[in-house]
């Protein structure tokens, strides 16, 4: 049986770990939040990339206050990950952004923190990673 160069194996554990780095979630936080501004209508005049179209309406129901598509949505999002910093219970509060073709909610929510929201995370994943941004009033 032929040994294989330590060589070629260092090479490879380097690719594995450069794959495996642009799978990994960034952390949720403030550090470089993008920022929606709000329109004289009271919506979301600019969207950051990351956000789906389907962000807009439900930023838009937020800012009114409903109503909401889905019972769920306005609940108290338990943080039961610990991804999103640490908060006293209710601060933290879930919506749903509608996921075109699914027969259920789907995975994608914004979770708001503060009452009003002063914080805004977006998770495609159904809480496994969120990405901060900002919505200016």
């Amino acid at each position: 049986m032929r040994r294989l160069n330590p060589l070629i194996l260092l090479a490879a554990l380097v690719v594995a770990v450069v794959l495996w780095r642009q799978q990994t979630p960034a952390p949720a936080g403030p550090a470089n939040p993008a920022t929606a501004t709000a329109g004289s209508d009271g919506t979301t005049a600019a969207l950051p990339a990351f956000l789906p179209p389907e962000a807009h309406t439900t930023l838009d129901l937020i800012a009114r206050g409903g109503p909401f598509p889905h019972s769920q949505d306005g609940v108290v999002f338990g943080n039961y990950e610990h991804l999103l910093p640490e908060q006293s219970r209710g601060y933290y509060h879930e919506y749903t952004v509608e996921t075109p073709g699914a027969s259920t909610r789907g995975t994608r929510r914004i979770i708001t923190g503060g009452t009003p929201p002063d914080v805004y995370y977006y998770t495609d994943d159904h809480y496994h990673s969120f990405h901060s941004f900002k919505v200016n009033q």
